[in-house]
């Protein structure tokens, strides 16, 4: 059980019996009342976010939860199977679970998946993926200096931005949290 005074940002809770991780919080003590703590809290399954206020000493439960490092290995269909790196098992998860993280997966990618009673419901990845260019138009001499961009399909099926001097068969730098090009690999 967690007090309301250990609350932080990024710290995983159960509410209600599903997993939240607290995205803010503000502890307030009005003139006249006892003290509360205002929240923001984001479901971990569905992704919603509450507001919820707790009173001041309130108990919240902790999370079931698991983090393993694991390494993408392959796709089929709707099913994404990864690679446990201790231990070489196996678990494959359904592309609910991934959410739009999935369109960066490539093969041997290591990533942290997260585990709430024994059942994956989210996935962390590195925050740059390289990938290469399977095809956009070819780049024009002269016209790098400005700041236009050009949609380029990368090797996992994913459209990306970039500059237009850069060109199909190159590798380049993802971002993972934004989904934007970063620089040339």
């Amino acid at each position: 059980m967690y007090s309301t005074a250990e609350f932080r940002n990024g710290l995983k809770i159960e509410f209600e019996g599903v997993p939240y991780v607290i995205v803010e919080f503000q502890h307030v003590k009005p003139g006249k009342g006892g003290a509360f703590v205002r929240t923001k809290i984001k479901n971990l399954i569905t992704g919603r976010v509450l507001d919820p206020t707790f009173k001041s000493g309130d108990k919240v439960g902790r999370p079931n939860m698991d983090e393993l490092q694991m390494q993408y290995l392959y796709h089929e269909g709707e099913h994404y199977t990864f690679m446990d790196t201790a231990t070489y098992d196996q678990v494959v998860i359904e592309r609910d679970a991934l959410g739009d993280q999935a369109q960066w997966l490539s093969e041997s990618c290591p990533c942290s998946i997260l585990f709430w009673n024994g059942k994956a419901i989210g996935i962390q990845l590195p925050n740059f993926v390289t990938l290469k260019i399977v095809m956009c138009e070819p780049g024009v001499r002269g016209n790098t200096a400005t700041g236009t961009m050009k949609p380029a399909t990368l090797e996992t099926g994913a459209i990306v931005n970039v500059p237009l001097f850069v060109n199909q068969d190159e590798s380049i730098k993802i971002d993972t949290r934004t989904g934007e090009y970063a620089e040339r690999a």
